[in-house]
């Protein structure tokens, strides 16, 4: 099992339990006052069967306050997610914190920071380079990019899901489920005995599609992970105002959690948080959210401390997601900030390496460097430790004043013990520095990424393994053919694609 980072540190609270309690009471009144649109016809049965207040004509559902408290009840405290690697297993839950890569659509060009859809061997890549950095301990939803070239739209997830599993030993915590692709990773997932989870993500405000819908039931009832989102960006998807922000993400959050109990009662959840200010510039070229501000960061303390309450695991993807176009100054305040209010939330789990720009681009050398800052945050978490080792004071007075401890046992062991060393960071003198090259971090990311990639290899599915993800691959191409999802042009290209010699997995 994968331990990850134990907080030793209390979490920090921004709310006083009255404020709490206001939020908690304003979703549970939006829930039974505006409630929520559910396109789903066999949701809806459900719900009307469990006591909602149910218009089939409208697909609205008004959900009984004693209902949302009794199915956040239902919710597990912790439990564990299994892993391809049963050593690399998590245990989700308590004061353990994981972190994990937050995706982009496409690969830069690290000279120019031109963006440009990633290939198979860059996708295949940039997986084998998570895994084998230290402190990602999972992987995340659509990572590292949402698909790559040359593969059919409908098949770009269960791509992604396979090329994860061939190049990554650790756990998957979420995968996409786009045109009902559940259907297949749950298959990969069941097949292999590992946990693949999913959600049921909202088009906000208070309004869930059918295929998100029937994503969330399909996971619940066969006994895999699903999430609660609270999604929202303040000002256009929901009020402009932090805490309305939070009343109004958790009412769809709470909602999720009433379909994924009702359809499992005990299903393993988390809750994710994933909220940001509009960009309200004047002549700003399109609508947007603005990542890497303070107001997103705020925000993960807010929603870290109420779901904390509510017992379930804490999932902040805020910290993944900077401003920055390229891997800069800026990208390094922006995911550092992300990742420290990320831990003092409460989180469970921090997605945070390898984006930039938003949403727009991943890269592995960001995903080193990332690393570090992980680590970094794993050491903070651990706080200080107050015994009588530590204290140290026989030695103190035994050194007395003279300037000794650098020779002494008790200095060799816990100079190592108590510090965290960064391994792309740049910690020679001046003089040195001169002499080695004026390396920079990003030189240093680079020089690990090229020693991983010739050589780091990621443990190898058996063959039995590798039928069940061929298997599940052919199904889903067949699946999307035949309904149409898939063009002749879009085959050929696609063949040619997944023909090439590329890696080593074809």
């Amino acid at each position: 099992m994968l331990n990850g980072f134990m907080r030793r540190l209390k979490p920090l609270e921004i709310l006083t339990e009255d404020e709490m309690q206001a939020i908690h009471r304003g979703a549970l009144d939006v829930l039974w006052q505006t409630g929520v649109k559910l396109e789903s016809t066999k949701a809806l049965e459900l719900l009307a069967d469990n006591g909602c207040r149910v218009d089939h004509d409208e697909m609205t559902v008004r959900f009984p306050p004693g209902l949302v408290e009794e199915c956040l009840r239902k919710c597990p405290s912790s439990f564990r997610l299994r892993a391809r690697d049963p050593e690399k297993d998590l245990v989700v839950g308590g004061n353990t914190v994981y972190f994990l890569p937050f995706p982009g659509r496409n690969t830069v060009d690290p000279d120019t920071w031109e963006a440009r859809p990633a290939t198979r061997e860059e996708f295949y890549d940039a997986v084998t380079v998570l895994d084998a950095l230290d402190n990602v301990h999972a992987m995340y939803n659509f990572a590292p990019y949402h698909g790559f070239a040359g593969v059919p739209q409908a098949m770009a997830v269960v791509e992604g899901v396979a090329g994860q599993i061939r190049n990554f030993s650790k756990a998957i915590a979420m995968a996409g489920r786009p045109h009902g692709c559940e259907v297949f990773t749950i298959e990969l997932a069941q097949s292999l005995g590992i946990d693949i989870g999913g959600g049921m993500k909202s088009a906000p405000p208070f309004t869930f599609h059918e295929d998100q819908v029937q994503a969330a039931m399909r996971l619940a009832e066969a006994g895999l992970v699903t999430y609660a989102e609270n999604i929202r960006v303040m000002g256009s998807t929901g009020p402009a105002t932090l805490a309305g922000s939070a009343v109004s993400g958790n009412a769809e959050a709470l909602a999720e959690i009433v379909v994924s109990q009702l359809a499992n009662p005990g299903t393993k959840m988390w809750a994710l948080g994933f909220t940001f200010p509009q960009d309200m510039t004047e002549g700003a070229l399109v609508p947007r959210p603005l990542f890497g501000t303070v107001e997103s960061h705020l925000s993960q303390l807010v929603f870290g401390q109420i779901w904390r309450t509510y017992g379930l695991p804490v999932y902040s993807a805020v910290a993944g997601t900077c401003r920055s176009q390229t891997i800069d100054y800026q990208a390094g305040y922006e995911k550092a900030l992300g990742a420290i209010t990320a831990v003092l939330s409460g989180a469970n789990f921090v997605a945070l390496c390898g984006s930039m720009g938003g949403t727009n681009a991943f890269h592995p050398l960001q995903a080193i460097l990332d690393d570090d800052i992980a680590g970094m945050m794993g050491r903070f978490v651990r706080g200080v430790e107050v015994t009588d080792e530590t204290l140290a004071v026989d030695l103190i007075n035994t050194v007395g004043q003279a300037p000794r401890f650098f020779d002494e046992p008790h200095t060799k062991k816990w100079a190592e013990l108590e510090r965290y060393a960064p391994r792309s960071a740049d910690w020679l003198a001046y003089p040195e520095w001169l002499e080695g090259g004026k390396k920079t971090a990003l030189d240093h990311a680079r020089e690990r990424m090229e020693d991983i990639l010739a050589n780091h290899r990621p443990l190898r599915l058996s063959a039995q393994q590798e039928q069940i993800v061929d298997d599940v691959l052919k199904e889903a191409r067949d699946f999307y053919r035949k309904k149409g999802m898939i063009s002749d042009a879009e085959w050929a290209e696609y063949q040619a694609v997944m023909g090439s010699k590329t890696h080593p997995y074809t």
